[in-house]
C-alpha cells in the first residue's frame, strides 16, 4: 500500500482563503497574534495554561522577568480577554 501523500504535488494545498494582498483586522490568525504581541507573553501564557496561578506563583516561574512586565503583560492579556483576574475577598487580598 502507498501513502496518502503520493501523487500529490508537494508544498501547502491551495486555500481560496490565503489569496489575500494583506492581512485583515477580523483574521482569526491577526486577532491571536495582536492578544499575544509582546516579548515574554507567550511564556506567561505557557504557565497560565497549566493552571491558575498567584503573581508571586508567575514572578517565581518567571524569575528572569521584571515585576513591571509581568504585570504589564498580565494586564494585556486580560484586556485582550485572554485571561480573567479573580479577586478573593479577605486580607490580604488574593488574587489569581
Amino acid at each position: 500500500m502507498t501513502h496518502r501523500t503520493v501523487g500529490h504535488p508537494a508544498g501547502l494545498p491551495d486555500d481560496p482563503r490565503a489569496n489575500v494582498t494583506a492581512p485583515t483586522p477580523e483574521c482569526p490568525v491577526e486577532i491571536t497574534l495582536a492578544a499575544l504581541h509582546g516579548r515574554w507573553t507567550t511564556l506567561v501564557v505557557r504557565e497560565l495554561l497549566r493552571g491558575d496561578r498567584s503573581y508571586s506563583e508567575l514572578r517565581v516561574a518567571l524569575p528572569m522577568l521584571s515585576d513591571k512586565v509581568l504585570s504589564d503583560r498580565l494586564a494585556q492579556l486580560a484586556e485582550a480577554g485572554v485571561v480573567e483576574r479573580d479577586r478573593r475577598p479577605g486580607w490580604p487580598p488574593r488574587v489569581r
